[in-house]
């Protein structure tokens, strides 16, 4: 008998250390991430479409945000973000995107997302081009509860 103890005295406390409350608190906390981020995948696209694709990729990036591009470039900061779409390519291409997939950490501070997307602009000659692809983001919740990109 002593022995059951042994085993399940410590099972039960493990058991009772994760309650019922505290897994419906963290599924509400992720639901509610993942409606977050959601809306600012979809605040992120509209202002790309409204304000331009610089001013969107600088304002939702985190600080520390990176992003990378064609030939697994790298670019590191919100500072060289904007630099980067800056040039006269971004200039004039428009982009549009949607998630296919959103997910969020259990206390909801962190989520990611993937879809497609589908970038256009002219060449140098002015004939329309576009290419498509898949987007993942990483979302990390502020200090002030928005979402900004760590990763794109």
């Amino acid at each position: 008998m002593k022995r059951h103890s042994v085993i399940f005295l410590p099972l039960s406390i493990l058991l009772s250390c994760s309650s019922p409350d505290t897994r419906n608190k963290n599924n509400a906390q992720n639901d509610n991430a993942r409606q977050e981020i959601e809306k600012a995948e979809k605040d992120f696209q509209q202002m790309a479409a409204d304000k331009g694709i610089v001013e969107a990729f600088y304002f939702f990036a985190d600080s520390n945000a990176t992003i990378k591009r064609q030939n697994d470039t790298l670019i590191h900061g919100k500072e060289a973000i904007k630099n980067f779409y800056s040039t006269p390519f971004y200039q004039k291409a428009t982009v549009k995107w949607s998630p296919d997939f959103i997910q969020a950490s259990e206390n909801g501070d962190m989520g990611y997302t993937y879809g497609k997307y589908v970038w256009s602009s002219t060449d140098s000659t002015g004939k329309p081009i576009s290419f498509t692809g898949v987007f993942h983001t990483v979302w990390k919740r502020q200090v002030d509860g928005s979402w900004k990109y760590v990763w794109d």
